[in-house]
């Protein structure tokens, strides 16, 4: 339950390339922890740093924001709190969502007890160590590669390949293009396979194609998906290839598409592509020429985000999750887009999930998505 496998494909970090990754960060940055510092850390709050957080925290330490753990100088309490939170917040769905991770012991029928047993559960697993906010790296001493994951409750995301692909991507928009990766059973499996939304996943909406001209929307946003390295599914693609044979979209290849079954998935691909050059979507999709990577694409898909959470076909959170990641974060912070990102994350602070505040703070991301829709497209970036 406890194992990991950090990546093979991330190269060690060293000191100079963390005081590069450092001047990437609009933080204060103090003189960096000692390896005595560091320790004591550890020894103090039981846990150890990855190799490679070590050695990032060891050439500079950053400051100014409440979202940066302060190791040398901060709060015990807040920093034991901010060290509780992945925990604290699975338990919370323990509790009040009915959670149950698969590989514990059967979920005893009493609430209290079953509660008793995911604490237990929970204690011989690797922590989460923060990094940024709710961005975490497991804490495995003398672990290289881990990805950085954001965490809330049983909602948790690949935010970084590793902890410089984090940084390059969440503060200069800059991501790699290494395959993503999970290192710790216990804590992939709310990436893989749990009820968190993986941002490189295919788009967790609802269908809503009402119409031929929706249904050929949905397959030109998945080629755009493709485009920019996400990853959308065989069920997928047939869903939405079935969904356009049922509203009367007729293409040679789409009825083949719309009825692969189960065993035939392998064939999904190439026949989404005929069915897009057949469509004429292929030659018209967006191109990559610009400094930033697919960055109409992006900004084409951060419209269609946009409508599904106002439409409802898309969850508040999920869809600003996906914005913040493949909006925000890879486009450079544009400015327009930054009431969004705050929303989102006032949305995923832990101190909202226990005050029950989620919902209201649900309604300030439609709220934010229905302001950039009505506003012109694409909006001013500046």
């Amino acid at each position: 339950m406890a194992t990991f496998s950090p990546s093979s494909a991330s190269p060690r970090l060293t000191t100079e390339d963390a005081r590069v990754l450092l001047h990437l960060l609009p933080a204060e940055i103090g003189p960096g922890l000692s390896d005595a510092e560091l320790d004591a850390v550890e020894a103090r709050f039981g846990f150890g740093f990855s190799a490679d957080h070590r050695v990032f925290l060891a050439a500079g330490l950053p400051l100014g924001s409440p979202n940066w753990p302060d190791w040398r100088d901060g709060d015990p309490d807040d920093l034991a709190d901010r060290l509780a939170r992945p925990v604290e917040g699975m338990l919370f769905d323990v509790e009040h969502n009915g959670f149950w991770h698969p590989d514990w012991s059967p979920r005893p029928t009493d609430a209290a007890e079953a509660l008793k047993v995911a604490r237990a559960e929970c204690a011989n697993v690797p922590p989460l160590v923060p990094v940024y906010g709710h961005r975490y790296l497991p804490g495995t001493p003398g672990a290289w590669g881990h990805p950085v994951l954001s965490v809330h409750q049983t909602d948790a995301i690949l935010y970084g390949n590793d902890l410089a692909d984090y940084v390059r991507h969440e503060f200069a928009g800059r991501a790699s293009s290494l395959t993503a990766h999970v290192t710790v059973d216990f804590w992939s499996y709310l990436v893989e396979g749990g009820p968190g939304i993986d941002v490189i996943a295919p788009t967790p909406y609802a269908p809503y194609a009402v119409t031929p001209q929706e249904a050929v929307e949905c397959l030109r946003m998945l080629a755009v998906e493709r485009l920019i390295g996400r990853r959308p599914s065989p069920e997928q693609l047939i869903e939405a290839g079935l969904t356009a044979l049922l509203l009367d979209v007729e293409t040679e290849s789409l009825p083949l598409l719309a009825g692969l079954t189960r065993s035939e998935h392998e064939r999904a691909d190439g026949l989404f592509e005929r069915v897009l050059g057949e469509l004429g979507l292929a030659d018209a999709l967006p191109v990559d020429d610009t400094g930033l990577p697919w960055e109409a694409a992006r900004w084409e898909l951060v419209r269609w985000w946009l409508g599904l959470i106002v439409n409802g076909h898309l969850a508040p959170g999920a869809g600003g999750d996906l914005i913040t990641y493949e909006g925000w974060g890879a486009l450079a912070r544009p400015r327009v887009l930054r009431p969004l990102f705050e929303a989102t994350d006032a949305h995923n602070d832990w101190a909202a999930v226990r005050s029950g505040a989620r919902e209201h703070l649900a309604a300030a991301i439609v709220t934010e998505a229905e302001r950039l829709l009505a506003g012109p497209w694409p909006p001013a970036r500046d």
